[in-house]
């Protein structure tokens, strides 16, 4: 995807660049009260790269000549608004509500009849309405940077979810997922003070704790155990 390409380079051209600007811009420290306000808002773009955690099934071969099952990643974007609660110093609570917008593919190659293979990508695309919080534990500041780690759970829920399709009757057999999701979110990155704004360049990785699939009695579904969700978010963030 364009926007995911786009976010990437931009933020290897971010991650370059910013550290000089932040220490020569002006002659002292920037937003030199920042840390001392117990609220920051703002907002972040971010790019996500999103697959699942597949566990087939000990016997999954053995219906349909099925000979593999393969993640396909697919690339995304998420929208969000940031509230940071600051209790004590480099020790911050955020609460970051926003949209994800997640497609993910599975590949399925079946034997066929007159010995060829044949493989099927099956995508799943959802519009996660997510809600996570996450603890910020950062650095003191050198200058006008800091490094920080993140930690966190999120509950996402799925505004475009196909749980209520019937394969008897669909034209294509989908894998149904569930609509709710919980996970867990850990990553890190590194902050830029500027003269009316702080920029963080982050990094996470969200990883599902439930099995998200609805078992059905389809060729697709039959071989799995469980799917997890997984995603790679690089997120460009901005607070004032």
């Amino acid at each position: 995807m364009t926007f995911s390409r786009n976010l990437i380079l931009s933020s290897v051209l971010c991650l370059c660049v910013l550290p000089s600007m932040a220490q020569r811009v002006g002659s002292g420290t920037n937003l030199e009260r920042f840390d001392m306000r117990l609220y920051h808002f703002g907002f972040l773009i971010s790019s996500n790269t999103s697959s699942f955690f597949i566990d087939r099934k000990p016997d999954f071969s053995f219906s349909d000549s099925l000979l593999r099952i393969e993640n396909v990643p697919q690339s995304g974007f998420n929208l969000a608004l940031l509230a940071s609660f600051n209790p004590v110093k480099n020790v911050n609570i955020r609460f970051i509500p926003g949209l994800s917008f997640q497609d993910r593919g599975i590949n399925y190659t079946f034997l066929q009849a007159d010995g060829l293979e044949k493989t099927f990508l099956k995508r799943t695309e959802s519009v996660f309405l997510d809600f996570p919080v996450l603890l910020k534990l950062r650095t003191n500041r050198t200058g006008n940077f800091a490094a920080y780690a993140l930690f966190g759970g999120k509950f996402s829920k799925d505004m475009q979810s196909q749980q209520d399709v019937n394969n008897a009757v669909a034209e294509q057999i989908v894998i149904k997922l569930k609509d709710k999701d919980v996970s867990l979110d850990m990553g890190g990155g590194f902050d830029f003070f500027l003269p009316y704004f702080k920029f963080a360049l982050e990094f996470k990785t969200s990883i599902g704790i439930n099995d998200i699939l609805i078992h059905e009695d389809t060729p697709f579904s039959n071989p799995i155990e469980s799917l997890r969700t997984r995603s790679f978010i690089v997120s460009l963030t901005f607070e004032g």
